[in-house]
């Protein structure tokens, strides 16, 4: 599974983001080739508190869909509204999952 990673700091207001973030959601939903999206809500490290607040994984079941879907207007789109709400606190990373079972 190849994936288009993003994690976001906390930000300032925490309400107005989960707001944006509904919205933003939906832009996510007309990229083609999305398999599925997890959204991971940070809770703390193993210190206590983390610096973190959501980390997003929008999967792709194929290199070839991964790489259609970043070149499409609608990622373009979905970046285009991350980055001049909250280019801040957000990093934007492109991973290939490898699942080790036990």
């Amino acid at each position: 599974m190849f994936k288009m990673i993003a994690v976001y700091k906390v930000p300032t207001d925490v309400n107005a983001f989960a707001d944006w973030f509904k919205g933003h959601t939906e832009l996510v939903r007309k990229v083609p080739h999305v398999a599925e999206v997890r959204m991971n809500k940070v809770s703390g490290g193993p210190r206590g508190a983390s610096d973190l607040h959501l980390i997003t994984e929008v999967c792709f079941a194929t290199k070839e869909d991964f790489k259609a879907a970043m070149g499409s207007p609608e990622n373009m789109a979905c970046g285009k509204d991350a980055f001049s709400n909250y280019k801040d606190i957000v990093s934007v990373h492109f991973a290939e999952e490898e699942v080790v079972k036990f």
